[in-house]
């Protein structure tokens, strides 16, 4: 059972966790990133960011606060002149832990810890994103100044009520004109049979 077991011992003594810790935060100091696995990297979290906190006010206190957990003047000199400043304005959060895998020996989970400020590649990726969002606002005026465009041609092009009207007008006369000369036809047809008849009506007389 783990009743009340709070810290993760890693499997040393006190005085080799604390030894050991140290010495990885020297090195994530040092070198931005490091790798190791999820549990120390866990431990090593809860260890190294109070001490970033502390780094942000800097007094004679403070560096021997930091001294006294890293033992090393040259990282306590690089956490103060270097880190901090990068930190000021990130209220905790220092550290990223970033999952790699598994070790091949022990099958180990195995990640990469890394102070958040200081990679380049992720902080590029944003600010491109922050540019591409601003040219799609920007880009949004174009098409609908493109629609007012099409609008103010097609009220251009369209004819007036007048022209309509007069040309609804032409095709009913044109529409009552045809009729009439269907009747005219028929009236045409009927005249020719009754000129047969009087010729023929001539010659009995004859």
């Amino acid at each position: 059972m783990r009743h009340g077991k709070k810290v993760n011992h890693l499997g040393r003594k006190s005085a080799h966790r604390k030894a050991m810790l140290s010495n990885m935060a020297c090195s994530l100091i040092e070198h931005k990133r490091i790798s190791t696995t999820v549990a120390k990297a866990k431990a090593l979290r809860v260890y190294v960011e109070p001490l970033i906190t502390k780094s942000k006010t800097d007094s004679t206190h403070s560096r021997r606060t930091v001294f006294s957990y890293l033992k090393s003047k040259e990282v306590v000199a690089e956490l103060f002149r270097d880190v901090a400043p990068k930190v000021a304005g990130r209220p905790g959060g220092y550290t990223r832990i970033i999952r790699t895998g598994y070790r091949l020996g022990d099958n180990a989970e195995m990640c990469m810890i890394e102070l958040v400020d200081f990679n380049e590649l992720m902080l590029n990726n944003n600010e491109a994103k922050k540019t591409t969002r601003r040219s799609r606002r920007g880009g949004s005026t174009a098409p609908k100044a493109a629609a007012t465009e099409t609008t103010d041609t097609a009220v251009a092009e369209a004819p007036a009520a007048d022209e309509v009207e007069d040309a609804v007008v032409v095709e009913e006369t044109a529409a009552e004109e045809a009729p009439a000369t269907e009747e005219a036809a028929p009236e045409a047809s009927t005249d020719a049979p009754a000129e047969d008849n009087a010729e023929e009506s001539t010659e009995e007389e004859k």
